[in-house]
């Protein structure tokens, strides 16, 4: 059997809940095109994202760990696709549209610069005048701008419903900044909201099984901690007993309590508010994606404990302080030669579409950990080869 793109929107509006984005009622795009035969808008835009040259280099750029520590430890493009992986579960229980939240889940994160957190925090120190930096307007500058793939217009030329997941992305560590085109004063869409907890879920969960396997934290230094007492409860080990497997069948199994409880709680507020449409669940006052009140104040403790401990571990702050020193070198050294730059890449400042600091923070964005290594190597040292 042989399903068309008219079928597929129909089997969705037949089987999703009322308050998911059917892709048949999308915005549409920037730039009208026909849509392909036997694929949605939104799975169309999935296939665009994962096509992108930017979401390639998500292998070689900084979850926690950089990526000559070891080849075990999670990447930005490990991270995404287990973020996507959560968010499909989430989607599917709640009756969302799942093409839509796996699009927003696996683009979420294309626009990190090298090194994590600590290379956004100092790019968007050396950006502060050309108009900041952050990294979900960097996302929406690659889906819209840089990825130049198509004659007629520049960026993928994504619907509406993923560029406003993108902008309305939110978690502990991002916060939205959303333009008027999108909405401000509406919640982004249940799709979106689930991008947001799966992302949540999957860093935590996973900077947990990483920081365990590296040896920045120890299982005797959890014991105590409500989420890790609740696994050693129903898995039946001590910390005395935690080996390789152990680490495996907790993670896996914290993963599947958390999911289970945002699931839940979600449903009890979807129960409440009772939402007809995308429109009225987006009006409501508050998101209705998260955590029950209990396993919330269980999230927290875990994440405190991992900020201390792990986060803030010595080997972390000395790698994060590293690619501050990297990234701020890198940035006046474009900025004082430009002529060091690419040739391409020098082409969009001669052409005064955009200023030199733009085009220096986009190109060093776009580096991952290893090139921006081997860049500051042939700038700075005498040995290495242009």
């Amino acid at each position: 059997m042989l399903f068309t793109r008219e079928e597929i929107e129909q089997r969705e509006r037949e089987t999703l809940a009322p308050y998911a984005i059917k892709s048949g009622d999308s915005r549409g795009r920037v730039y009208p095109e026909p849509e392909p035969t036997h694929r949605t808008a939104f799975q169309r835009d999935r296939d665009r994202i994962l096509h992108t040259t930017a979401f390639r280099r998500l292998e070689y750029k900084t979850q926690v760990f950089v990526n000559h520590e070891g080849d075990y430890f999670r990447t930005r493009l490990t991270h995404t696709l287990e973020v996507a992986q959560i968010g499909r579960t989430l989607a599917r229980m709640l009756g969302a549209n799942e093409d839509l939240v796996e699009a927003i889940c696996l683009v979420h994160d294309i626009g990190h610069p090298p090194f994590g957190h600590s290379g956004e925090e100092a790019l968007a120190a050396l950006m502060e005048e050309y108009g900041g930096f952050d990294h979900n307007q960097q996302a929406l500058r690659i889906v819209t701008y840089l990825e130049n793939r198509y004659k007629d217009w520049r960026g993928l030329n994504l619907t509406y419903e993923v560029r406003e997941g993108i902008v309305k992305h939110e978690t502990e560590y991002d916060v939205s900044n959303v333009s008027p085109e999108y909405e401000p004063g509406k919640q982004g869409s249940l799709e979106a909201q689930i991008a947001n907890a799966a992302d949540e879920l999957a860093y935590t969960a996973h900077d947990l099984d990483d920081g365990l396997y590296a040896g920045l934290i120890t299982p005797r230094q959890l014991d105590g901690i409500a989420l890790w007492e609740l696994g050693k409860e129903q898995l039946g080990f001590t910390s005395a007993e935690f080996d390789e497997l152990t680490r495996h069948q907790l993670i896996r199994r914290l993963i599947g309590i958390l999911v289970r409880d945002v699931a839940q709680a979600t449903h009890e507020r979807l129960e409440k508010y009772n939402p007809q449409s995308p429109e009225e669940l987006q009006s409501l006052p508050t998101t209705v994606i998260g955590h029950s009140e209990e396993m919330s104040k269980h999230v927290r403790e875990l994440k405190d404990f991992l900020y201390k401990n792990m986060y803030r571990h010595y080997r972390v702050v000395r790698m994060a302080k590293k690619a501050e020193h990297f990234i701020t070198e890198l940035f006046y050294a474009y900025l004082e030669e430009p002529e060091q730059l690419p040739t391409s890449t020098q082409q969009r400042w001669r052409e005064g579409t955009d200023s030199l600091g733009c085009v220096v923070g986009d190109y060093i964005a776009g580096m991952t950990d290893r090139y921006a290594l081997q860049e500051y190597q042939k700038l700075f040292d005498p040995y290495t080869l242009a």
